[in-house]
């Protein structure tokens, strides 16, 4: 089913401007307006929290909102600069979310993440991470994920209880919205107020031919795209520095041997076109465009740059059964959308010289198969607490000259969270007898112990007398673990004195 994220920018053009000004920005709290003419009336145009709060609002007379707000801050609105703006964000999320964005002016993105949202944790994730980046930079902004953009838009803009929307859920979540949140024209809801509507659940089950015959088609398309029972096409920003080609077909196809066929020819033009400015491409976007003007996506990552085609074709081969072709097919493009200089392997290499293997076409294959946050290796970090002692770096990145002491030996398998178990030890330095975890009561044959680890106490001020007793134990049928009391035994004001698994070895 398709997901789409509808993203909302309420302060896009007051944001826009504050990044501008940067350190000469007027302070938040400041009455802050933007205008424009509509003909030969000035009127405001944006406005930001203060403002809206001392009763100006989008559509009054500029001269009436000074009248309103003593020392209002007046300046003039940028609606080209807007839109430019929008479509530079649009580029940068398609880069980092979907191949399928678009902008969606005056004031939001439309982003198609089917198939996508998993490679950020999900559709929560997503949206948490493109809320956050964006408000690192200081835009305001919500998103919600929905079946369709009509439904998404209406939600973002319209509600601000809920961010997700379930394929089965369009009516619940449209019904109770105001007939504005359809996008239809400024007339519109005015003449279906008079005739008694007020909400789109209003609308949404009447009888089709009446209504159309009094208000004309308008209505009834945006009812279809918000409910999904036609179609509604994004159209995907392109950059033109980008490297691409496309594809164009006399006659629809849809055979998946026909795909791969011209995934292929695909891919070898592109390497062309890369070949011709010295790059690799580190992420492809393959987009095929069915007969119904919906759009298949297909993003595939690469560890390292690469310009093969054999292998550029395969990673697009493999992704054949997630495209669903339905009427057929109509066009195809595939795009570099990241490319980074290609460094050829040293001449050494090409004598017989002994270099290592070569193991980037495991990890794309890998990668794309299971997903790339799901690929990883552990990298050393300055830390003595365990949790924090590692981090994930991608699979092929350069080493960072941090190691591991050597001087205790740590679990193969560190649990995400040290789990409580029940035993019995002397205090303050003797191992436990035995301990019983996840209901089983094992008995301890051999221990070595304790290391005593303290708390970091620049992090917090809890860790400041922070203590743990880490203990390496092994039960009678062989199996080593690695237990820690909270606490140094003596003291209460170090830990609870409670006893915990934090992983096991082999």
């Amino acid at each position: 089913m398709r997901r789409v994220v509808s993203l909302f920018l309420p302060n896009w053009p007051v944001d826009r401007l504050r990044r501008r000004l940067g350190a000469d920005a007027p302070p938040p709290e400041h009455p802050l307006v933007l205008t424009g003419r509509i003909g030969r009336k000035r009127v405001v145009t944006a406005c930001n929290a203060a403002a809206a709060g001392s009763g100006a609002r989008v559509g009054m007379a500029a001269t009436q909102a000074q009248a309103l707000i003593p020392g209002l801050d007046v300046r003039d609105a940028d609606p080209h600069g807007d839109a430019e703006a929008l479509d530079r964000l649009a580029l940068w999320a398609m880069h980092r979310y979907a191949p399928v964005c678009q902008a969606d002016p005056p004031d939001g993105l439309a982003i198609d993440v089917t198939g996508a949202a998993h490679l950020q944790g999900g559709e929560p994730a997503l949206l948490r991470d493109l809320a956050a980046r964006l408000q690192g930079v200081g835009v305001t902004s919500r998103g919600v994920v929905g079946p369709t953009l009509g439904a998404a838009h209406a939600v973002a803009r319209f509600r601000a209880d809920q961010s997700l929307i379930a394929d089965d859920g369009v009516d619940a979540a449209l019904s109770p919205l105001p007939l504005e949140a359809l996008r239809l024209p400024a007339d519109l809801p005015v003449g279906l107020r008079r005739m008694g509507f007020e909400r789109i659940g209003d609308v949404a089950h009447r009888p089709r031919a009446p209504l159309q015959l009094r208000f004309g088609a308008e209505l009834g398309r945006r009812l279809d795209q918000a409910y999904g029972r036609s179609g509604e096409p994004l159209i995907p920003v392109e950059a033109p520095e980008t490297p691409r080609v496309e594809r164009v077909f006399a006659e629809p196809i849809g055979a998946p041997e026909t795909l791969a066929r011209y995934a292929g020819a695909l891919a070898e033009a592109l390497c062309g076109q890369l070949e011709t400015r010295g790059l690799g491409a580190r992420r492809l976007d393959w987009l095929c465009y069915r007969v119904d003007n919906r759009i298949e996506a297909v993003r595939v990552g690469l560890a390292q740059p690469v310009r093969d085609v054999r292998r550029l074709t395969r990673l697009l081969t493999d992704k054949i059964e997630t495209i669903a072709p339905g009427f057929g097919i109509d066009r195809m493009t595939l795009a570099a959308s990241a490319a980074e200089p290609l460094n050829w392997r040293p001449a050494a290499a090409r004598l017989g010289a002994e270099v290592a293997p070569d193991v980037s076409m495991l990890v794309d294959t890998l990668a794309n198969r299971i997903g790339a946050d799901r690929l990883y290796r552990l990298s050393p970090v300055e830390s003595d607490v365990p949790e924090r002692s590692t981090r994930k770096v991608a699979p092929l990145s350069a080493p960072t000259g941090v190691s591991w002491t050597p001087d205790w030996p740590r679990p193969t398998r560190l649990f995400r969270k040290p789990e409580p178990i029940e035993t019995i030890a002397l205090l303050p330095d003797n191992p436990p007898t035995h301990f019983t975890w996840r209901g089983v009561r094992r008995r301890i044959r051999r221990a070595d112990g304790p290391e005593r680890i303290f708390g970091e106490w620049g992090r917090r001020d809890a860790e400041m007398r922070a203590v743990r007793d880490y203990f390496q134990v092994e039960d009678d049928a062989g199996e080593r673990f690695w237990l820690f009391r909270a606490g140094d035994g003596e003291d209460a004001t170090t830990g609870s004195q409670a006893w915990f698994i934090h992983g096991r070895f082999g």
